[in-house]
């Protein structure tokens, strides 16, 4: 006790210079270590820089990380994941320096953005690959970084793995029991697409049960964010009187035109309702202006609606909504639409192929076949009897008169009348193969 005693007076009687001396080395290793700390996370911050101009590079990939959607893309009655399609031609080869830089920075950094970006970046980089075990390593990797972020409570995280269950990325199939509360832990961080989604899930029974005053209210936080299709959903509601909402035009027409201001090519849909609005009119509300509905649809349809692009192509077809006659225009829309599967703007394009406008588009019975067949593989009544039609009369690869009983039962059972009566005996008039309106 004495010598600790003595040990401890004796520090304290240090000369007023040494205890400066020490003083100044302590600022001076703490002044050095704090200079060395910002110099570290300059270096990790100069090099996310660098990534992510790195990542501009390459075409097929964006900020947005996106997922094949097994739902199908433009059926509003779905979740769409849209926003989350991938590139498909990128290479492990051409990601593999980025990959690894990308990798030891997540790595040195507590960053929850960088390590989301580089998990998402694994599953872009691995989707393309034909080497199974180095795609199933990538996307092990990337799943245990997310789950990791998404039990932190990174939202973004979590809205990405939700989307990974939903999509059918993770499992092989649509699994909203795991993406239902993950879009609802990030929703509740202030996540406004995972407000909407939770609120399909309410809406339509998806990973939990329906609830139509839970859907209404993640409708209205995700509406009060200035999310697209949330407004577009909560105008449908109004405007009908859905989901236990009284109906109100007036208010139902405000969402609308707010959604469609806000517009994106995943959510389209607001476009569409005002333009039919517009067409038929509500009394003190909506005034009747079909050039206003023309332009509507204009706008949809350059965001990739096919249901507008339909529409345009019938206006343009027939003059209707004040449009002129042009084949030019009527072909153009309709192959818009055509090709996003849309079965009726499929149907009329095999019937322009069918007649085919001297200058725009030639004449092609193949053309036609296949467009009319990809319809009635849909089970659009129409094209059920025009394969009819075209397989008895030798429109296509075959006349096959056998076939062509097949396709008018078809037609028949999905309600197409004619075909009824082709099955009853009645002859196909042959004098008007030249009139596309004899099938159409």
């Amino acid at each position: 006790m004495l010598a600790s005693s003595t040990a401890g007076e004796s520090d304290s009687m240090l000369a007023p210079e040494q205890q400066q001396q020490s003083s100044d080395t302590e600022q001076q290793q703490y002044e050095y270590d704090q200079q060395q700390q910002e110099f570290e996370q300059a270096q990790i911050w100069h090099q996310q820089q660098m990534l992510r101009e790195q990542l501009q590079q390459y075409p097929h990939y964006s900020d947005q990380h996106q997922l094949e959607d097994p739902l199908g893309q433009q059926d509003p009655s779905l979740l769409s994941h849209d926003h989350l399609k991938p590139g498909h031609k990128a290479t492990l080869l051409a990601y593999t320096q980025t990959l690894e830089l990308y990798r030891q920075n997540a790595k040195k950094t507590n960053d929850p953005e960088l390590q989301y970006e580089f998990a998402a970046f694994m599953i872009d980089a691995g989707k393309p690959l034909e080497d199974q075990q180095t795609r199933a390593e990538l996307f092990d990797e990337a799943m245990k970084l997310l789950r990791k972020l998404a039990t932190n409570g990174h939202a973004e995280s979590q809205h990405y793995l939700a989307e990974c269950f939903a999509s059918g990325f993770a499992k092989g199939k649509p699994d909203f029991d795991k993406a239902f509360p993950l879009w609802m832990q990030a929703s509740k961080h202030g996540h406004p697409d995972a407000a909407y989604r939770t609120g399909r899930c309410y809406d339509e029974g998806l990973g939990t049960r329906k609830d139509n005053a839970r859907a209404v209210q993640f409708y209205r936080k995700a509406a009060s964010a200035n999310h697209p299709g949330a407004m577009w959903r909560l105008g449908v509601v109004t405007l009908y009187g859905e989901l236990g909402v009284s109906a109100s035009a007036r208010d139902g027409v405000k969402w609308l035109k707010r959604a469609a201001q806000a517009a994106t090519p995943e959510f389209p849909f607001a476009l569409y309702e005002l333009a039919q609005l517009h067409e038929r009119g509500i009394e003190n509300i909506v005034f009747v202006d079909p050039e206003y509905s023309v332009s509507l649809y204009s706008q949809a349809a350059e965001l990739g609606h096919a249901p507008s692009a339909f529409r345009l192509g019938e206006c343009w077809e027939y003059g209707k909504l004040g449009c002129k006659q042009d084949p030019r225009l009527s072909i153009h829309y309709y192959t818009l639409a055509a090709n996003q599967e849309h079965p009726e703007a499929g149907f009329a394009l095999a019937a322009w192929y069918l007649v085919g406008s001297p200058g725009i588009l030639p004449q092609s019975d193949g053309e036609a076949y296949v467009w009319a067949k990809r319809s009635a593989d849909k089970g659009l009544a129409k094209a059920l009897y025009a394969m009819g039609y075209f397989t008895e009369t030798g429109i296509g690869p075959r006349k096959d008169m056998d076939e062509a009983i097949v396709w008018y039962k078809k037609a028949a059972d999905a309600g197409d009348t004619r075909a009824v009566q082709r099955l009853e005996g009645v002859p196909v008039d042959g004098k008007k193969r030249d009139e596309k309106c004899i099938v159409m």
